[in-house]
Parts: structure tokens; sequence; C-alpha cells
């Protein structure tokens, strides 16, 4: 087929050839054989504008860069003429508090709204379902989706307008196209330069994103080898595409992100990789050999179906695999504390600490090679958060470790990574110690007042008679039988609150029933985590009617001693004699609990 010309102010122009480096007349002409006779010059002429956001930068339609700073969502482009179709572009920062990257582009449809989200990883959802794409062609509500080695492609053709958006986890291109003059862009690509308050969407962001932070300057960075290497655009294999696509823009935004950001994360070869894409959608041309002249590995969408939640982004390790890192802010109070992940939590029957994935793998710790003092006791991590939650319990000790350091006993346990039996190891050994502590139990006290009446359950403020048989249950709220158990030391009454009252009488001393009283029996003291005694209800001779109950109990390690008072030796009892004219009542029951 012979190559189309197009006359246009007294100057031949063969098809393809740029007429004018004025974007917001005309960027690109593909003209066919018909429309060198037509009258005017851009009937039939198909006009294309494409806007690049890479990084923080967006360069938009006429070549004007622009950084965003703030984690916002951002209206990209929007057509007067198409209202029900608009692309947003959604930020988050990374490694740095203060430089915001590009984390994924929607794009909306009105009546009814539909979302259709692409995201890092080549994930792509509509609304809240994931879709499953491959190198054929998925269309969903007019849109035709695709995916292969190099991202996700969403083409849209509305009445008189083509719109393409690539997206490849780190750099979005956005063409339109249409025959004839296309109307002024709105948004970020159709001008860069406004204010950021004037495009930001408060509704698709999340609150507090327009808040800016500042991140100490990293000494690393050096600033002059990195704009030699964003001067590589200047270069050939570069030049070729200079006639169609100016790389000022480019090389503005990757200097202005190189020297404030580290060169990790594919991030020196990223704007060298955009523009060499800009510059295919506009002149159709492949740049030959940039990527082995610059250092850059085969083109391939980072971090392929590799998809990290909320307070991670996905870049390449060290190793040239991809793996999910924290972002700054989320990461900011661990690292500042120097922890990696949340403080123990020590409940009922179990303790529990969570350590935080992303940490981990900056680390380059493989969370399935931990585990706690029993190897076979390994973490869990939970796969919406990344959170890797090791525990022990009543049920499974897991190798914890009870002690006792003056008034506290102690379970400790130790997550660890290395495994003694190995000669060698190739990754960091860690060996993270966690505990929790219970105090040892101050005495309780209880009050009983007596009065001649019908006998009942009571409650520490219930009224009880003479002689009435009352049983105390003394418990520990701690992690279970199999740990440790509570002592019953001593148990006495007085007739004031105080505990070295006046007038006191023993009822359990040395974890055994008095001699003193033969009512008081004492049933598995030390046995577990809870005990209970009896005894009858009595009144000091010649005082009030005030009875005030103190006893004194202590928490015993199981793992190391015997917690059960030997009583062989107590002797025979006789039953007391009733003080009162009346019968001895129904048993009354009461509870004290110590909890921690």
């Amino acid at each position: 087929m012979m190559d189309a010309f197009l006359l246009f102010s007294g100057v031949t122009y063969k098809t393809g050839d740029v007429i004018s480096h004025d974007a917001d007349t005309c960027s690109y002409l593909i003209c066919s054989e018909v429309d060198v006779y037509t009258t005017r010059p851009n009937n039939g002429c198909l006009i294309q504008h494409t806007c690049t956001v890479s990084g923080p930068a967006v360069i938009d339609i006429s070549g004007r860069v622009n950084s965003v700073q703030d984690r916002c969502a951002h209206s990209l482009m929007l057509l007067p003429s198409a209202p029900n179709f608009h692309v947003l572009a959604n930020f988050q920062e990374r490694r740095r508090k203060d430089v915001s990257f590009l984390d994924s582009v929607t794009l909306r449809l009105d009546g009814p709204r539909v979302d259709i989200h692409l995201q890092q990883g080549g994930r792509v959802q509509l609304n809240d379902t994931t879709l499953t794409l491959n190198s054929s062609v998925l269309e969903v509500h007019g849109v035709e989706l695709s995916k292969d080695h190099t991202g996700v492609t969403a083409k849209v053709v509305l009445t008189d307008y083509n719109t393409s958006v690539s997206f490849d986890g780190n750099t979005a291109h956005i063409s339109v196209t249409r025959i004839g003059a296309i109307e002024s862009l709105q948004g970020l690509c159709g001008n860069s330069s406004r204010p950021l308050s004037d495009v930001r969407l408060s509704q698709d962001s999340t609150s507090g994103c327009e808040v800016l932070h500042s991140d100490s300057a990293d000494p690393a960075i050096n600033c002059s080898a990195m704009t030699k290497r964003c001067n590589l655009l200047n270069e050939a294999p570069f030049t070729a595409c200079h006639n169609h696509t100016d790389p000022a823009p480019y090389i503005t935004a990757c200097t202005d992100t190189l020297c404030k950001y580290p060169a990790v994360d594919r991030l020196s070869c990223q704007f060298l990789e955009a523009y060499a894409k800009a510059c295919r959608l506009y002149s159709n041309i492949t740049l030959e050999d940039w990527r082995s002249n610059a250092g850059c590995s085969a083109p391939r969408a980072p971090c392929q179906d590799r998809f990290c939640n909320a307070h991670e982004f996905c870049a390449e390790k060290a190793s040239g695999e991809d793996g999910c890192f924290c972002r700054a802010l989320f990461a900011s109070p661990y690292r500042s504390t120097g922890t990696l992940g949340d403080p123990t939590v020590c409940e009922r029957s179990s303790a529990s600490v969570s350590l935080v994935g992303c940490l981990l793998e900056e680390k380059g710790i493989d969370y399935s090679t931990m585990h706690l003092n029993d190897n076979s006791c390994a973490g869990q991590m939970d796969e919406q958060t990344h959170m890797v939650t090791f525990s022990f319990s009543d049920s499974n000790f897991c190798g914890t470790v009870v002690s006792v350091n003056n008034s506290q006993i102690i379970y400790k346990n130790t997550i660890m990574t290395h495994n003694h039996t190995d000669v060698i190891v190739r990754h960091d050994q860690v060996s993270i110690d966690f505990s929790c502590f219970y105090t040892q139990p101050d005495i309780r006290t209880m009050a009983f007042r007596i009065k001649d009446s019908r006998t009942r359950l009571v409650e520490s403020s219930t009224e009880i008679t003479l002689n009435q048989k009352i049983w105390v249950q003394l418990e520990t709220d701690g992690l279970g039988d199999g740990l440790v158990a509570v002592v019953t030391d001593a148990c006495w009454a007085t007739n004031q609150a105080l505990t070295n009252g006046s007038l006191r009488h023993d009822l359990i001393s040395n974890g055994c029933a008095s001699r003193a009283d033969q009512t008081v029996e004492v049933k598995g003291n030390g046995q577990g985590t809870s005990n209970y005694f009896s005894f009858n209800m009595f009144q000091f001779t010649g005082s009030s009617a005030d009875v005030y109950l103190h006893c004194r109990l202590n928490l015993c390690v199981k793992q190391n001693n015997a917690c059960a008072p030997n009583c062989s030796g107590a002797g025979s009892r006789r039953r007391r004699s009733a003080r009162s004219t009346y019968v001895d009542g129904a048993p009354a029951f009461i509870t004290m609990a110590w909890t921690n």
C-alpha cells in the first residue's frame, strides 16, 4: 500500500509524522489515503494524547511534569463530553514518608457506578471482586481487559474516543485518541501543574492522606550519579525517540525522584522504561539494546501475582525475588523502638506475640523457619494482615519456662530461627524472648455480719447466722492447672478490717487447717488454680457482730515444686460446739477470686 501524505500549511507530511509539537493542538497523525483529499486537514486524522504517571511524577499531555506529594486519590483524566468515564490515580508512600508513589489506577464508569481497580501484582478488581486475567481479552462493562508479563491493559471505546490505560505496578500510561481535535482534558493528565486540592478526591481517599510528612535525608543517595543516570535519556538509543517524545520531562521526573529516594526496587530503570514505552505508544518505535546499555533486566511487570496488603508494597528483593515490604508510616513506630512486632498479649490461659511480616521480609527472615522453644510450635501468618503470631497456652506449653522472681511468677518463651543441629545457616539468626508475669496476690479480706435469721446463699455483704457452714473458694485467673497452682497459705479472722486486728482466730496456717478450729476443712490446696475450705460461722466473745476474713495466697510453679502442702500431721479433729441457740444452717458458698 502506498504511503499517504497530507498537505498542511504548505508543508507535505508523511503518514505518522508529527506536524505540531503543541500537544494541545495535534500530537500524532495517522491518515489514510482518503484523508489527503479532505477539505479540512484534521478531518479523518486520528489525534492521540498520552499521559505518563510514574512514581510521584505526572507528565501530562503537554509535557508538563509535577510531583504528587500526598497519599490521596486524584483525578487523572475526565472528558467533559464523557462524564460517565473517569480515570483516577491512587498514591501511597513506600520506604520514605515524604515521597509518594503511584499505587493503583481506577477506571470508573457511572450509570450504574462500576470501579475497575488496576493494582500491583497484576491484580484487577471489579468493585470488590478479583478478576482472573490472561493475554486473552476479557470484556467487563464495555472495558476490554488483558494481562501479560508487562502488566495490565484496559481499553475503553466511548462515543467519540478510544482510551487505553496500561499499568505495570509502577507506571501508568493513559492514551486518548479521537478522529479530529480532542477537547480539553480535565484532571492531572490535562494539566499536572494545577493545585492538587482541585483534583483530590476525598471520598476515594483515606482520612488524613493530605497531611505531608518529613523524613531525614538519606546520606547514601548520590544525586550527581543519579542525575547522570537519568540523562541517559539524552543519549542513544533513546535519541531515536526525540523527534516524537520529548525526554526532558522524563529526565526531570527521574532526577527529582532519585535525588530524594534510594535507587532500590528497580527504580533506577523505571523512568527509562517509562520513556521507552511512551515513545513506542507515540511512534511505534521499539528501542534496541537500551536495557543492556543501562544495566536493566528484561521487561516485566514487577510482582506479578504477588499480592501485598494495605500497609505493604511489593518490590524486588536483593535476591531478585519479589517481596512485600512495609510502608514507611506503618513501620515507623516499630522502627523507632527497634522492634519487629507488637507487645506480648497475656490472657487468661494463653500468651502470644505477633511479628510484622513485612519487617521480617525486609530483614530476609523466612517466618516459616521460626518456632518457639518447642520447634513444633511454629508461627501462624494471617493471610489478610500478614502478621505472624506465636503463642502458647495451658493446653500446649511449647517449651515455656516458668520461674519465680521475688513476688512475680514469670512465663517465658523464645522465638528463634536457628536450629542447633545445623552446622551452617544462610539467613539471619533470630532470638526473641517474650514473657508474661503475674504478681503474687495480696492478702484478701471479706467481712461477715452475723444475724439471727434464716440462712441463704451469700455474697460478701450477706448477713450470716452463727454456726452456719461457710464455704470459701479461692482461685487465680492465670495460665491453667498445668503451669501453676494457687496455694492458700493462711486464712484468719479478726474483729476489725485491719489484718492485724486485736482479736484474731486462725482458720488455715501453713496451708493446712488450723488445729485450733476443728470445723475447718481444706480441699484441693496447691493442686490447681483454685481451692476451697469451709468452717462454721462464729463471733468473737464480747465484740460486735462483725467478723473479717483475711486470706494470704501464693502461686506455686508446678514445674519446679510439689505445691500441695503436707498436712498429714494435722491430727484428729473434733467438731466445734455451737455458740448459738439456732441449729446449723444450710451451707453457704462464697467465691473469692484473684485476677492479676
